[in-house]
């Protein structure tokens, strides 16, 4: 029967355990025995490899002699064995121990520890056995990291399938925030490459807390980057300060925000040509950047980048939508505009005469015509401005647009200024919509802004800064909107002293009179005449359907001789008139007696005024409405005739000739 030894003599544990000495060599697990005092007795081949130490250096040694780092974590395990008898189960520990390749600073090992005991069971020492499991974790780290990256692309690929354009913006910022947070960089960043100069404007970012933000715009990209990214390769830096000294610019770009240490870039292109780029930085450790990571990097780019090219095409298609819409209300506005003017307008296709006084106006409209100046008409009732307007417009660059017409004299003070600069919804009471105004209509075009001399005071000042600085703001709203109009106004009052007697302002007066034309009026051009006759009855016998081979002489004289205080337009009406009661060939155009006799006659202003307005409500047939009426010849308003001819005692078949 073996003696009892003492329980510290490590040769009775080797002489014990002596028979298992070969057997243990051939495991494939580290073997280790160990005394009370946690001495290493005995280790096989397999331990001094996985320690990294040689099996001499154990022998003799105590676990925290031979590597503290070690010992924190085995020591414990250990010395409960020894003590307190504890077997152990398998039971995977961290240790501090760097792999040879510098993969990995930690290895884990799955360990047991055993009690030794003598044959009356006292405990001698401990066995211990070691696995190094470190690769097979590592292994299965990375496949676990790879399932929860795809489950993450995968999430962020279904949040981005349907997300609103209006959410786009807030969806990629929590898409980067989560990539940060979950693989570790310290700031992710969304650029756009600028098309004009090729220059990174910042377009979403997100940093952890202390991380400085990237700037705005990188004006000036380096080289380097700037070639790579042209051709869309991926740039990547795992260690700055590991870069030749060729990349000085790089490296002072890193150091310049906040001490990068490793940088990757990724490129994106639409068509073939790069629109935008993610980059991803590190600043508190040095990142390696494996191909496999980078091709997982590209999907979670290709998500964002479709989500963002999704929005700038939306945006496109609204500002297109808008445009559309801009233009469909202008044409309307245009369209109504027009046929607000359609009835008024005269129909000849030319301005027609052969006098001096008329071929030194045309000369005038065509020095003007390629002007873009202002033109201001001046000239009588019923001389034709509307007409030479119309030829001025006809003749400019700007002749493939429709002239816009405003009559300053024919619209309500308090609707005007809504007509010419438009309103917004809610505006005023009623205003249930918004409407362009007739300057919004005109432009790129001509405005007509006829009788300007009625203009009120308040929107005059409205007008020269129109004038002045091609910018107004509709009703209601302090948006101020630009416009491209040439003006060409019109007024049969004299501005000059209208101005002095306070009622224009001056300012505007010398805005407007750039380049006054004066029109004659119809009894300074006699010789027209004749011209300007057989040219309506040539309109209106079309329109008729009567055929007029002649007119008397001594018709013709008539009208030569008349003063024609109604002009062109009381021509116009006077040869209508014959036209509708004529019946056969000739056509017997008849004067009135009044006006010859009012330069024979002494008479009162108001008696002349008394007897012009009943001669034409005798030709009108006494209809003072609508078109060529009485109103209409003499280029009053309804009311306004009204109210002349109850002052004046006008009634039909009482006319007084003289002053009562």
């Amino acid at each position: 029967m073996e003696s009892r030894q003492p329980l510290n003599d490590p040769g009775f544990l080797l002489r014990r355990f002596n028979r298992l000495d070969q057997l243990l060599e051939q495991v494939q697990f580290g073997l280790a025995i160990l005394d009370l005092d946690l001495r290493y007795i005995h280790v096989n081949d397999r331990m001094a490899t996985i320690d990294g130490m040689p099996v001499g250096q154990h022998i003799g040694k105590t676990v925290r002699e031979l590597d503290q780092q070690v010992a924190l974590t085995v020591e414990p395990l250990l010395s409960s064995t020894v003590t307190e008898e504890r077997t152990f189960v398998e039971h995977e520990v961290v240790v501090h121990k760097p792999l040879p390749d510098q993969s990995s600073q930690y290895r884990f090992w799955l360990i047991c520890s055993y009690p030794l005991k003598s044959d009356d069971g006292s405990v001698l020492g401990c066995g211990l056995i070691v696995r190094d499991v470190t690769e097979q974790k590592i292994k299965e780290d990375v496949q676990t990291e790879r399932l929860m990256v795809e489950a993450l692309l995968s999430d962020l690929s279904t949040a981005f399938i349907n997300v609103p354009v209006a959410e786009v913006d807030s969806k990629i910022e929590q898409g980067l925030q989560k990539v940060v947070e979950f693989l570790g960089f310290d700031r992710c960043s969304i650029w756009h490459v600028l098309p004009d100069n090729g220059r990174l404007q910042l377009a979403h970012s997100f940093a952890l807390p202390g991380i400085k933000q990237p700037p705005p715009v990188i004006e000036d990209l380096i080289p380097v980057w700037n070639s790579l990214l042209r051709k869309g390769e991926i740039f990547r830096i795992s260690d700055i300060d590991e870069l030749p000294d060729s990349f000085w610019q790089e490296k002072k770009y890193c150091k310049a925000q906040g001490g990068i240490k490793s940088i990757l870039f990724i490129p994106a292109s639409v068509g073939g040509t790069v629109v935008g780029v993610i980059t991803f930085v590190s600043y508190q450790v040095k990142r390696e950047w494996p191909d496999e990571l980078i091709q997982r990097l590209r999907l979670l780019w290709e998500i964002f980048a479709n989500a963002l090219e999704r929005k700038r095409a939306d945006q496109k298609i609204q500002k297109a939508l808008a445009e559309i819409k801009r233009l469909k209300d202008h044409l309307e506005a245009e369209n109504f505009y027009l046929r607000d003017q359609i009835d008024i307008e005269y129909k000849h296709e030319e301005i027609i005469g052969q006098s001096d006084a008329i071929r030194r106006v045309l000369s005038q409209v065509e020095q003007v015509a390629t002007k873009d100046s202002t033109v201001l008409l001046l000239g009588e009732t019923g001389t034709g401005k509307e007409l030479l307007a119309r030829a001025i417009h006809s003749l400019s660059a700007r002749k493939d647009r429709a002239m816009i017409k405003v009559n300053c004299a024919a619209l309500p003070s308090t609707l005007i200024e809504t007509e010419l600069f438009g309103h917004e919804k809610g505006a005023y009471t009623g205003a249930m919509t918004r409407q362009i105004g007739r300057f919004e209509a005109a432009n790129g075009s001509t405005i007509f802004l006829d009788e300007i001399g009625e203009l009120p005071l308040d929107l005059q000042a409205k007008l020269l800064r129109v004038l002045q600085e091609g910018q107004f703001e509709r009703l209601g709203s302090t948006r101020p909107i630009d416009v491209d109009v040439r003006i060409i106004a019109a007024t049969n009052r004299d501005l000059a002293r209208a101005v002095k007697d306070g009622k224009f302002r001056e300012d505007l007066y010398y805005r407007l009179n750039v380049f006054p034309i004066a029109l004659p009026p119809l009894r300074e051009r006699r010789e027209d005449i004749p011209l300007l006759v057989w040219a309506m009855v040539k309109e209106f016998a079309k329109s008729f359907g009567k055929t007029i081979e002649r007119i008397p002489k001594k018709c013709m004289d008539a009208l030569e001789r008349y003063p024609w205080p109604g002009n062109i337009r009381e021509l116009r009406n006077m040869v209508e008139r014959a036209m509708i009661l004529s019946s056969g060939s000739t056509l017997v155009v008849g004067v009135p007696d009044g006006p010859a006799t009012i330069a024979v006659q002494p008479m009162t202003i108001e008696g002349m005024e008394r007897m012009h307005i009943a001669s034409v409500l005798e030709r009108t047939g006494w209809r003072i409405r609508g078109r060529n009426g009485a109103a209409e010849v003499l280029g009053l308003k309804p009311t306004t005739l009204n109210s002349r001819m109850k002052k004046l005692g006008i009634k039909r078949r009482n006319i007084l000739s003289e002053d009562a």
